[in-house]
């Protein structure tokens, strides 16, 4: 059995070919071309992987309804780390995504022990942020949303101990309250289609969050009436939870299908047109009609010192509301691919590879990839002492902030009202 994968770990190494391999994480890289716009992070190889990504990159080039939904732990102030997802996120709505955010302030009251008012504030300013980047949609508190506790009571039924101990590595110790938080995030990853219409839904997510996706998609299955098979000749809809009348109710739909017992076969429709058709019948019947949720994947950027980027290493990221005194100093200090004197670095190159600062112009702060390769290159060929990198990358850090800053500032009333 694969070895479990702790999503609250700052300090797991994640082996992203074991995840590949061992848990059916998909390349990304297949589905582009069917974007009529590929960002930053996916043209640069930030996002790597995907679940069922394919249903999002049609909507989108087809122009059909999809969700888009993350979640954050307000477990402190939002940082460096956090820009990636939240600029995805963006995205997603700005290609014609229904956007929908979760402050996870269930999870950070039972897994970090946060007071219930750190959590309000934290949440607000991760939101503050979110807005500051261009976010419309929907957001709310866990805690505060009756319907998502409903929904995640439902999903409850469908998820044993045993099931959380193999995928988390729960044991004995484990408290109730991270267990619910755990059940809550299957219910934020399904609410944009309680909550609204049954669509694709997309997550995009880090390589470590993959635990609440496979767990997600195993819920949202068993909570559907219904499975739609393609038998290659025929489709055949096979009731599983179905109520009484729901699969009559499935053949009736479907003119010059046969009925047989616990199952429904159709001939010359494509699965597609019923499974959509089932969809609806469930929906009437009061079920949920899930689509499977997708989700992206995403490596991590390293901190500013090399390794993982954390929290609890002040130096190895900034928060958006640093001073930018602080902020600069972090980036002079930070750790890059240099040569051990200049007449090495002259003679064969940097390292770009090895570059902490290189990295963050790659992820965030080099908009233009003509200029993020001339970089590249200048580095490689010995052009370009660190210490002017660094001051560079400062300048572009610098001048970032202060325009991000300056954008929370104006949306920070949103924020406030959620």
């Amino acid at each position: 059995m694969p070895e479990a994968l702790n999503p609250w770990s700052a300090g797991q190494a994640i082996d992203t070919r074991r995840l590949f391999d061992d848990f059916g994480i998909e390349p990304i890289a297949p589905l582009v071309d069917l974007l009529p716009e590929v960002p930053a992070f996916m043209r640069r190889g930030i996002i790597v992987g995907h679940r069922d990504y394919r249903p999002i990159a049609e909507a989108i080039r087809d122009r059909r309804p999809f969700h888009v939904l993350t979640g954050f732990m307000p477990s402190g102030h939002p940082h460096l780390g956090h820009l990636l997802v939240m600029r995805e996120v963006v995205w997603h709505v700005r290609q014609g995504g229904h956007g929908m955010i979760a402050i996870a302030d269930r999870e950070a009251h039972a897994v970090r022990g946060l007071s219930w008012e750190d959590c309000d504030r934290y949440g607000r300013e991760y939101l503050t942020a979110l807005y500051a980047l261009g976010y419309t949609g929907e957001a709310y508190f866990q805690s505060r949303n009756g319907a998502l506790k409903d929904l995640a009571f439902e999903a409850a039924t469908r998820v044993n101990f045993s099931e959380l101990a193999a995928i988390y590595g729960f044991g004995a110790e484990t408290t109730l309250a991270h267990a619910m938080s755990v059940i809550t995030q299957v219910g934020d990853i399904l609410y944009p289609q309680a909550a609204g219409e049954p669509a694709p839904t997309v997550v995009p997510v880090g390589l470590d969050q993959d635990p609440h996706i496979r767990l997600s998609r195993d819920v949202a299955n068993g909570l559907r009436f219904f499975t739609v098979e393609d038998r290659g000749d025929h489709v055949s809809v096979r009731a599983k939870n179905a109520p009484a009348g729901a699969l009559e109710a499935v053949a009736k739909a479907l003119p010059g299908s046969k009925r047989y017992e616990g199952h429904v076969d159709v001939r010359g429709v494509l699965h597609g047109d019923v499974a959509e058709l089932v969809r609806r019948v469930e929906r009437d019947f009061g079920g949920f009609g899930f689509y499977l949720p997708s989700a992206t994947y995403h490596t991590f950027m390293p901190g500013l010192l090399g390794g993982k980027m954390s929290s609890s290493v002040p130096e190895s990221q900034f928060g958006f509301a640093e001073p930018s005194a602080a902020v600069r100093k972090k980036v002079m200090g930070a750790l890059t691919g240099g040569r051990t004197t200049l007449e090495e670095q002259r003679r064969l190159g940097g390292e770009p590879e090895r570059c902490t600062l290189y990295e963050l112009n790659r992820f965030h702060m080099c908009d233009d990839d003509a200029e993020l390769a001339e970089l590249r290159r200048r580095c490689m060929a010995g052009e370009v002492t660190c210490g002017a990198c660094k001051r560079e990358t400062a300048d572009r850090v610098e001048a970032f902030l202060a325009d991000f800053r300056e954008r929370m500032d104006e949306v920070a009333h949103i924020a406030a009202e959620i």
